[in-house]
């Protein structure tokens, strides 16, 4: 080993602190990745602190431990924390100017986890790109599409879109428009849209089902259907009873009609 460093001669400190260095490096990002993933299931783990806290906490623990990290790796080869301090404070203004956009992303993210648009697990639309939430963290937000795609918005362009959040409330309203033919009993299709939200256990009944005639289409007399119904119930009372009224009209002899046009004739 002796006769190894003699061999490096003067490279022989610098070999030895770039080992060191590479060690902290590891061990710091393995503590970090260990504290700050602890850190999120003891908070995620208290059922009065909401998930989201918990990610956006940890992600700061963690960045938090590597730039401890990075100061002690500098440390090594004779770099002094207040040194660095010192080079930082002059190089504030490049380092923000190169960085605007990043630091304009963190200031966003203290924004987003402050007046909390939207938590983890919420379905959102986020400037016309939707998902649900699976992480919020310093920098940017991550979404899932319903066909488990991974989207990430940067939390700056987050905070300066238009959010449409919809899982907020735990009810939502459901609009259901069927359009029957002219030649059908708009009464009688009205009456069985109205039966199958009433036997449907998952509609309220306060606010109570609301079915009307809204529209005299080119081809069809459109009938709405306004229910209110539990968040979670949303997408499969919306399929499921689609189908149940369209099997409803056909049993009923009540059709759906297909486009189309009238021609008329004129004698001369």
């Amino acid at each position: 080993m002796d006769a190894i460093f003699e061999s490096l001669g003067a490279y022989a400190p610098l070999v030895i602190n770039g080992a060191k260095a590479l060690v902290v490096l590891i061990l710091g990002w393995i503590v970090a990745g260990a504290v700050s993933g602890l850190l999120r299931r003891r908070v995620n783990a208290n059922p009065r602190i909401d998930d989201t806290i918990g990610s956006f906490a940890a992600s700061i623990v963690k960045w938090v431990i590597l730039l401890m990290v990075l100061i002690a790796v500098l440390g090594l080869f004779g770099i002094e924390a207040t040194s660095l301090v010192a080079v930082l404070g002059a190089a504030t203004l490049a380092v923000g100017l190169a960085l605007q956009g990043t630091l304009s992303d963190l200031a966003a993210g203290f924004m987003l986890i402050l007046f909390r648009p939207y938590k983890l697990g919420q379905y959102v639309d986020i400037g016309g790109t939707a998902g649900t939430v699976a992480d919020l963290n310093l920098f940017f937000t991550e979404l899932v599409t319903p066909d488990n795609v991974q989207i990430v918005v940067p939390n700056g362009q987050a905070w300066g879109a238009i959010i449409t959040n919809y899982s907020h409330h735990d009810t939502r309203r459901l609009d259901l428009t069927f359009g029957i033919d002219y030649g059908d009993d708009a009464d009688k299709a009205m009456k069985i849209i109205a039966d199958l939200a009433a036997r449907d256990a998952r509609v309220f009944d306060d606010p109570e089902p609301w079915v009307r005639v809204t529209n005299l289409g080119d081809s069809s007399v459109d009938l709405t259907a306004r229910l209110w119904c539990n968040a979670a119930d949303y997408w499969d009372l919306k399929f499921e009873l689609t189908k149940a009224i369209k099997e409803a009209f056909d049993a009923g002899g009540i059709t759906i009609p297909y486009p189309h046009a009238v021609e008329i004739q004129k004698a001369g």
